[in-house]
């Protein structure tokens, strides 16, 4: 199994909303990429919490079963057109794969 972890730190203001409203859409986004392609398993995109320690602003824990089905999701037409927003209202990423 491979598990895919990513956190986006975002930008104050960027493609005319705030923060707070990027990182739902981001959430929104990711959201619709769930049962995307076959052996994809746990999916599940976090906005930070208030009261909770937080320096990321959405977080999205996945499970794979294999690297085929990551890289399945990773070439998939719909998680690639997602790209382009995450990435105009995004300040920092962070990423990690590893097999278990």
């Amino acid at each position: 199994m491979i598990k895919h972890i990513v956190m986006w730190k975002l930008k104050d203001e960027a493609e005319g909303a705030d923060r707070a409203t990027n990182a739902r859409k981001v959430k929104e986004l990711l959201d619709a990429c769930i049962g995307l392609v076959p052996g994809m398993g746990t999916f599940e995109v976090v906005l930070a919490q208030p009261g909770l320690e937080a320096t990321y602003d959405v977080v999205l824990y996945s499970e794979f079963a294999d690297k085929a089905a990551l890289d399945a999701y990773l070439d998939h037409p719909q998680h690639v057109a997602l790209k382009p927003f995450i990435a105009a209202v995004r300040e920092g990423r962070q990423c990690m794969d590893y097999e278990v």
